[in-house]
């Protein structure tokens, strides 16, 4: 297994595993989702492989993006840019990276352990199946910093739980705890917080008892399509969240969420 700086990657029999290290809220960027499809790939080619465990260190899953990074801070004070997106990098290019987690061959499951918000959630409903525990919160909470879902959510969430639940989701940007997750199927299997990557481990197991061949043929059936279904979403995700992402609004509801307050926003 090749070493990563932001993943721990190892093999364990048939499984091949990815730790998220950046705690405790593990954001991410585009070298962590870069790192990740990286070791989907190598996974991809391992022929011993058969299954993958998507995990992550700290008390969140992921966090999505730091939009109140002190050093995207400092530089926006130095520019005077006042973007708070800029911790990103270019979302296109995050997003190119996206896809090519959609594009992995093996199954996938996430170990969602803590929170999994905004572009984290995207994250962790690009697996196959999701192990969780009742701590565990999912929110696609865009709406409330003033922006637009990514992450290709607007296709994997509504195909996951249904439309209507993924628009109350995007519409309140409200936290779906962990039981409330398994009731709608956002995931797969609950368990005690110090089980939730155990229990990955296990369904990633039991998987990689499976043919190869056929886990490959089948789940290239089941998921046929989903990688360019994305692929369109995410562009335009990204041309809705160009346009917002200048809006007084978007500052607002960042500086709100940092703030642990309401955000006062004027539809501009």
């Amino acid at each position: 297994m090749s070493t990563y700086k932001d993943i721990g990657v190892e093999k364990v029999g048939h499984v091949g595993t990815i730790e998220i290290r950046r705690p405790p809220l593990n954001f991410f960027d585009i070298s962590l989702i870069n790192q990740i499809a990286d070791a989907l790939d190598e996974f991809d080619r391992d022929i011993e492989i058969r299954a993958s465990v998507l995990s992550a260190q700290g008390k969140a899953f992921c966090a999505g993006a730091n939009f109140n990074d002190p050093a995207r801070q400092a530089q926006e004070a130095r520019e005077a840019k006042g973007d708070p997106a800029d911790s990103l990098g270019a979302i296109n290019h995050l997003y190119i990276q996206a896809v090519r987690i959609f594009h992995a061959k093996k199954p996938i499951v996430a170990a969602v352990q803590g929170a999994a918000i905004g572009g984290g959630l995207g994250l962790a409903v690009s697996a196959d199946f999701r192990v969780t525990c009742p701590e565990a919160r999912f929110s696609a909470n865009f709406t409330k910093l003033g922006f637009h879902p990514g992450f290709g959510l607007t296709v994997t969430l509504p195909e996951l739980i249904g439309k209507n639940n993924a628009e109350l989701m995007f519409y309140t940007s409200r936290r779906v705890t962990g039981e409330e997750a398994v009731k709608w199927g956002l995931a797969n299997v609950l368990v005690p917080q110090d089980q939730v990557k155990a229990g990955a481990m296990k369904l990633a197991a039991e998987i990689a008892e499976c043919s190869p061949l056929g886990l490959l043929s089948t789940r290239a059936t089941m998921r046929a399509g989903l990688a360019d279904r994305v692929l369109a979403a995410t562009n335009h995700e990204l041309a809705e969240q160009t346009r917002l992402r200048g809006t007084e609004d978007f500052k607002e509801g960042v500086k709100a969420t940092e703030e642990r307050r309401a955000a006062n926003f004027r539809g501009r």
